[in-house]
């Protein structure tokens, strides 16, 4: 029996997830299904934000939110639309080659923002699609479409092509006819791209891509062991919001005797050690207020409440122990990291709703906030943003530490398995489960 400690607790992170949740009920277009990247007025849709609402639909479901046909509705409505939607080397199309363009004009899915063909945020996208994939399973018509289409979108992604006749997959294209220079290569948020890209049903990549991809991961030594860095935390955490990765290691963490569940708990703890030492004496940082990660705050030198003159640095990657940081945190950390390190989380979330009431608007976290600005209240400046992403992060992270209702859906796809064994992943439920 919980304590009444321990049901309080439970009361609030239920409450935030389903305000969570309520984002992709509230910024969705109902012709299209698409997502809106923010919840500011006029946004278009983030692909990866409506691969999240994908994947958070089943959770709704089974947590009495949405009714399973609504849910069915709202993603067969996203999938017909992606699958009808222009594939072409127009500038105006919604993809190309089964990608996707980052950003979608939300009522008609023409490409925004003169955005890139993105294959992160595809993989994000197409993830989604097979987590619903896998938890509307029944034998009736719709239910029936839904697989099928979530097959044939995931078929059509050319994995390959993307690869731009090198080792490794490349960041993105832009029309008419030009590969972005940047790749993919070392410790991201991309081990979930390579994982589909490598178990896909068409145009697979090969696992010496994968190889090339991790050759170059950098290591730091950290309480006498090897900590695979990234500074922003939602490199940590994005991969395994799909993917269970608990006791499973590929050739780089076998190697050093780890694996990338223990050491996104290794990146938490860095994040707190940094937020107590507080090397940049910003206010407010200490072991229940932390999380450095990629955001949005004002660009320019501004004056801190406590008088010092601070370069803001707009939106960065911001991170720990190496910075950049400015003071602007991440308040949705603490929930999204709620499977690695349940009583850090717990207690940050108590503290920042305690300390700082103006963050949650309508129960939900800002993409942001500084509180060593100036503002109306302790939070100091707060984004005026929703991100779609972070709360679906949310959804799903919370969701993980309550049942790993997400994690059992993955791991039910036969895709996800033969990506992680053509990864060299070993271990862990690979060893125990079969599909």
């Amino acid at each position: 029996m919980l304590k009444p400690t321990e049901n309080a607790e439970l009361f609030q992170i239920d409450s935030l997830q389903r305000a969570a949740f309520g984002y992709f009920l509230e910024y969705v277009d109902p012709v299209t299904g698409l997502i809106a990247d923010t919840s500011l007025p006029g946004a278009p849709s983030s692909i990866a934000a409506t691969g999240f609402g994908l994947s958070c639909y089943p959770i709704g479901v089974e947590r009495g939110w949405i009714l399973r046909r609504e849910a069915v509705g709202r993603v067969l409505t996203t999938l017909r639309f992606l699958a009808e939607s222009p594939q072409s080397r127009d500038r105006g199309a919604s993809g190309y080659r089964g990608f996707y363009y980052h950003f979608l004009d939300m009522r008609t899915g023409a490409r925004t923002w003169r955005s890139e063909l993105s294959t992160i945020d595809t993989a994000l996208l197409i993830a989604g699609c097979l987590t619903a994939s896998a938890y509307f399973s029944r034998e009736d018509e719709e239910e029936g479409e839904i697989r099928a289409l979530a097959e044939r979108l995931y078929a059509r992604v050319d994995w390959r092509w993307a690869l731009n006749r090198s080792e490794t997959l490349t960041m993105g294209w832009r029309p008419p006819g030009r590969f972005l220079k940047y790749r993919w290569q070392g410790y991201s948020e991309a081990l979930l791209l390579y994982v589909l890209a490598l178990g896909a049903p068409e145009h697979a990549i090969e696992p010496e891509h994968y190889t090339v991809f991790t050759d170059d991961y950098a290591w730091i030594a950290v309480q006498g062991g090897c900590h695979l860095h990234a500074a922003p935390l939602f490199i940590h955490l994005v991969p395994q919001a799909w993917l269970d990765l608990r006791g499973l290691g590929d050739r780089p963490m076998r190697g050093r005797g780890t694996d990338y569940f223990e050491n996104s708990r290794r990146a938490i703890g860095l994040q707190r050690d940094y937020a107590r030492q507080n090397p940049g004496r910003f206010a407010g940082y200490g072991e229940d207020l932390w999380g450095l990660s990629a955001c949005h705050a004002p660009h320019g030198q501004l004056r801190l409440k406590d008088g010092r003159w601070q370069r803001l640095r707009g939106y960065a990657n911001r991170g720990a122990p190496f910075g950049p940081d400015d003071g602007t945190l991440v308040p949705w950390a603490a929930a999204a990291c709620l499977p690695f390190c349940a009583d850090a989380s717990l207690s940050a979330l108590s503290h920042m709703t305690a300390s700082y009431p103006g963050l949650l608007k309508a129960g939900r976290f800002p993409g942001g906030f500084n509180p060593s600005l100036p503002g109306e209240g302790p939070e100091g400046w707060i984004d005026a943003r929703v991100v779609g992403l972070d709360q679906g992060l949310v959804v799903m992270m919370i969701e993980n530490w309550r049942s790993g209702f997400v994690w059992e859906l993955t791991r039910s796809l036969p895709a996800i398995r033969h990506g992680l064994e053509r990864a060299g992943f070993e271990g862990g439920w690979l060893a125990t489960e079969t599909v």
